[in-house]
């Protein structure tokens, strides 16, 4: 009988280390991959960068519409979802690929009506500080809504 519980005990233990083990691995491979800059995708006649049907932002990847270092332009997101989840204030954080410090690109922003097939928009000035992939984390109130990941391309 203690013979059988102490097998029993140690199998449990290597399951549970392997599956650790496994977790970790899955981790750092999720980790070290690329960014990719989100999908283009049409609402209403207009092309957007995002999440089709969750959010968006006009976009055609032409050369006007690139992001470029600290270069102003105007861009106007586009949020899908149900009235709960839109009610708050409009946030976006974005973050460069190497690691650098995050940026409060929009800040305390009211959701205005639907456009464009959206449930809500708003219209909105944005410029990223350098060159390379950056992941803009967009908020109402304090919960995530969804995530943008664009080029900013050189000047």
């Amino acid at each position: 009988m203690v013979k059988r519980w102490g097998i029993s005990v140690f199998l449990i233990l290597i399951v549970v280390t392997m599956t650790g083990c496994m977790k970790s691995a899955d981790s750092l491979n999720s980790e070290s991959q690329p960014w990719e800059e989100s999908p283009l995708f049409q609402s209403n006649g207009y092309s957007m960068i995002g999440e089709e049907g969750r959010i968006g932002f006009l976009f055609d990847d032409s050369d006007v519409m690139r992001f470029k270092p600290n270069k102003v332009q105007k861009y106007m997101w586009h949020l899908w979802g149900d009235e709960q989840e839109l009610n708050g204030k409009f946030k976006v954080v974005a973050s460069p690929e190497n690691g650098g410090e995050p940026v409060t690109v929009l800040e305390d922003l009211s959701l205005g009506s639907a456009n464009n097939g959206a449930d809500r928009h708003i219209p909105s000035q944005m410029s990223l500080p350098a060159k390379g992939m950056w992941k803009m984390d967009a908020y109402v109130g304090d919960s995530l809504f969804g995530t943008i990941f664009v080029q900013v391309h050189e000047s």
